[in-house]
């Protein structure tokens, strides 16, 4: 009974530490583009993202993590023998990567806040794909266990970042080109008054 408590919550933990990493990565994207906004926006705008991280990280997404990896501990103290097993160790260090990446992004919200972030938009977008992969590979290596089939796993991975990178420089190209445009119109409304 104990171990399906703590897989239920074990599950819910992922979930919500998931779904904070995900959104606050977004959240350091749209605080990075505020820079090219004119004041008052710009600190407006800077002002609103920054207080919008502090509350996902202390309130969502550090919670989910702490659920999450207080769960797991309960998990393996009810099944001890798994420990033993090769693919937890792999599974354990993508968690410690994820867990890595996890308090790097409290180093980037520390330094969005002071103005001293030095990634792109373009950079972050990359960024928050990273625990969409980890996300992959620690699921399957649950489901999977011992018997993941290595040779597809990395195939689909690999299809993975490809679609993640061709994905985020069609996204670039449609903003310069949209870009472009709003620039062209605002340049052809003066000449239309005259």
């Amino acid at each position: 009974m104990a171990y399906s408590w703590f897989k239920a919550f074990h599950i819910i933990g992922i979930v919500v530490w998931f779904a904070g990493l995900f959104y606050l990565v977004r959240l350091f994207i749209y605080h990075v583009e505020a820079n090219q906004e004119p004041e008052p926006a710009r600190t407006i705008l800077k002002n609103q993202y920054q207080i919008m991280e502090k509350r996902l990280y202390s309130i969502i997404t550090t919670p989910g993590m702490l659920l999450t990896v207080f769960m797991a501990i309960g998990l393996l103290t009810t099944e001890p023998e798994v420990l033993k097993q090769t693919w937890l160790h792999v599974k354990l260090g993508f968690v410690a990567l994820l867990l890595g990446y996890h308090h790097y992004c409290k180093r980037l919200m520390k330094q969005l806040a002071v103005d001293e972030c030095r990634w792109s938009s373009k950079q972050l977008r990359a960024l928050n794909e990273a625990p969409s992969l980890m996300l992959v590979v620690i699921v399957l290596l649950a489901i999977f266990k011992d018997s993941l089939p290595t040779d597809i796993t990395v195939w689909v991975i690999v299809a993975m970042i490809i679609a993640m990178v061709a994905t985020i420089q069609l996204y670039a190209k449609k903003r310069r080109e949209d870009k472009e445009k709003e620039l062209a119109e605002i340049s052809q409304v003066p000449q239309q008054q005259s």
